[in-house]
């Protein structure tokens, strides 16, 4: 019991900033560090891989990140009129511990809180309005929908602990083969049949009504994944996360996260587009034959390849997103797993509501809703509408009433048509478009989630999205393929796909 207690204090002493300097100290005894790594993708999940890798490999590994389009990927922001909004990736969860490290090691700051007030839309009207006296909304729920709101947040926090151990194993360097290991580790079977059954299947089971389901919790899956609650039962849970209180974003916009971390790590931006990965062999210093991967890619100046000891896949590789051919490998690695990723089309709108579409007979000078969620029924033709406050929050800024010109968000399945413009909005002075295939379409089961390790040192930082695509779990990856790869090229198997790490711990010390 004292030696259990001892491990919990020393994982919060030491926290997650130790985390990459117990990797390397002996590992030269061993074997000769890499000498190149190479990390295709520039977003969330290629910056944190170089800095992680950095920690685990130390200085004197050169790490380059390739990237065609621009640093941050699915994290974006656009200019409208002189201010910078958020476009992808938006909100941050409060137990979302390596963004929070980013922030402290980077030196940067969560953006200051707005106020918010959100509605639920039917197509027609509004179901829902949220009052500004927390009491008024409690009773409403209660009335409507019994305990189910409170029993969901519970749920909610009992897979959010189970996964939050995940934090004390990469502590520790522990990491894991799959995506299936890692889930199980951390949640048991239990785990696993949540990723391989719907969200409205697993609520079910648990004794949530399906209005509930219909009226509360569809409307969040649409809003965080534009999908319904037939989503897989670990994303939703992580979509009904992204709904609770405390969400917080980044000072300047969530894509200058990368970028600090592309900085920090010391590694190369190679502005290029990887066309191929070959596997290639030649001799070494001591007479046998050694194995590189070489990586050909297409920049400013034309056709160029590199050779690596590790490469780190960091970008989808699945239809429309990639198109990155393997040779040389045996077995095959296909360019495409199995599955799609999802369309979701996000337009920015500065201009000026119309209320009455919201079914609303409020005037717009006492209409403060900032956050429009929809009913999955066949009048939205939207996902969800939101006002939007810009990256950087202005000193005294406060959130304006619908009678005034803002920038609005919207999430949609296809493009807005001219007729979708003029009724949601009286006039509009920009409309600005984006296409989005943020995240993969989720239908479960999906039982062949692609792997981590594609071949001996070639790693698949992406497969963790066919759990569930966030910013978190992008980290969570680059973590646990950092340290992965340094296992294996240190032969260290004692820290991979490793359970029970209490026990584990309490044998160790």
């Amino acid at each position: 019991m004292a030696l259990r207690h001892f491990s919990v204090k020393a994982f919060l002493f030491f926290g997650l900033c130790q985390v990459g300097h117990r990797g390397f100290a002996f590992a030269a005894e061993v074997r000769e560090a890499p000498k190149k790594i190479a990390i295709i993708g520039g977003g969330i999940g290629g910056t944190a891989a170089a800095f992680f890798l950095r920690q685990e490999f130390g200085p004197a590994v050169k790490i380059e990140v390739f990237e065609a389009g621009t640093v941050g990927g699915r994290l974006a922001t656009e200019n409208i009129g002189g201010n910078e909004y958020e476009t992808g990736g938006s909100v941050i969860h409060p137990l979302n511990l390596h963004m929070k490290h980013f922030l402290e090691r980077l030196g940067m700051s969560p953006r200051a809180d707005v106020p918010s007030k959100l509605a639920i839309f039917d197509g027609k009207e509004l179901t829902f309005e949220e009052s500004d006296w927390f009491l008024v909304n409690f009773i409403r729920m209660l009335w409507s929908y019994g305990f189910n709101f409170v029993r969901m947040h519970m749920w909610v926090e009992g897979i959010l602990d189970k996964f939050m151990r995940i934090y004390q194993y990469q502590q520790f360097g522990y990491s894991f083969s799959s995506v299936e290991k890692l889930l199980h580790a951390m949640g048991g079977d239990s785990f696993l049949t949540l990723v391989n059954q719907t969200l409205e299947e697993a609520m079910l089971a648990e004794g949530f009504s399906q209005v509930f389901l219909n009226d509360i919790v569809t409307p969040v899956t649409r809003v965080n994944y534009g999908q319904t609650v037939r989503v897989n039962g670990f994303v939703g849970a992580v979509a009904l996360a992204g709904a609770e209180s405390g969400l917080w974003a980044v000072e300047g916009g969530n894509k200058l996260v990368c970028s600090g971390l592309l900085y920090h790590s010391k590694a190369e931006l190679v502005p290029a587009r990887v066309t191929a990965v070959t596997m290639k062999t030649r001799p070494s210093k001591t007479g046998s034959t050694a194995s590189f991967y070489e990586v050909n890619y297409v920049g400013e100046s034309g056709a160029a390849h590199s050779m690596y000891d590790i490469v780190v896949v960091a970008t989808p590789l699945h239809q429309g997103l990639s198109d990155i051919n393997f040779s040389g490998f045996s077995p095959p690695i296909p360019s495409h797993f199995p599955g799609r990723y999802h369309q979701t089309v996000a337009t920015l709108v500065h201009g000026l509501l119309n209320v009455s579409y919201l079914g609303s007979l409020e005037k717009p000078d006492n209409f403060f809703v900032s956050d429009v969620l929809t009913l999955d029924s066949k009048d939205s033709d939207i996902y969800s509408l939101s006002s939007l406050s810009p990256v950087k929050i202005p000193k005294d800024y406060s959130p304006s009433p619908a009678s005034e010109r803002k920038v609005w968000k919207i999430f949609s399945s296809q493009p807005l048509t001219q007729k979708n413009l003029q009724q949601i909005f009286l006039s509009w002075d920009s409309v600005w478009e984006k296409r989005w295939l943020a995240y993969p379409s989720y239908s479960p089961p999906h039982r062949r989630t692609p792997p981590f390790i594609l071949h001996d040192r070639l790693y698949y930082l992406n497969a963790v999205e066919w759990a569930a695509s966030a910013m978190e779990m992008s980290a969570i990856s680059a973590r646990n393929l950092a340290l992965l790869a340094h296992h294996r090229w240190y032969e260290q198997t004692a820290k991979i796909d490793q359970e029970d790490l209490h026990t584990r711990l309490r044998g160790e010390l």
